[in-house]
């Protein structure tokens, strides 16, 4: 038999009105484009059924452009993955290096807890390489991935 996975411990409009007042929440819902109400809805339609798995639709361009929407160009999409690997698409969660038991003032002389010491920054602001990068990304199309 299968075990059923733990289901909501609150009242469903308790855990609601926690969402709707949650500042994260309505950053969440403003950063997919949805509007806070039917994002919290869809967030207790999966708590609600643990089971239930994520709709992911593919779409043809024709299509898209027939729904309205304009699918982005490769470059786009090659850019979009850049600015993630940066870190400036503004998803990051908080910041555990900075825990405040580590200063720079007083850590003079001393090792450093994160490990990162003398190390080279991992991205680069060059615009030769940010485009050899994105002239290495495979051109997509229908049915590519």
């Amino acid at each position: 038999m299968s075990q059923q996975k733990p289901r909501l411990k609150k009242p469903v409009e308790k855990v609601r009105a926690e969402l709707l007042a949650d500042p994260d929440t309505k950053r969440i819902a403003k950063s997919v484009g949805m509007e806070l109400e039917a994002y919290v809805e869809l967030v207790l339609d999966y708590a609600q059924n643990p089971d239930k798995q994520p709709v992911l639709q593919v779409a043809d361009d024709a299509e898209l452009r027939a729904a309205g929407y304009e699918a982005p160009t490769p470059e786009e999409v090659g850019q979009f993955f850049v600015a993630a690997a940066k870190g400036e698409l503004g998803l990051e969660g908080p910041d555990f290096n900075k825990s405040g038991f580590e200063s720079a003032p007083s850590a003079a002389g001393k090792p450093s807890l994160q490990g990162t010491e003398g190390e080279k920054p991992l991205a680069s602001d060059d615009p030769e390489k940010r485009q050899e990068l994105l002239n290495q990304m495979r051109k997509g199309g229908p049915g590519r991935i």
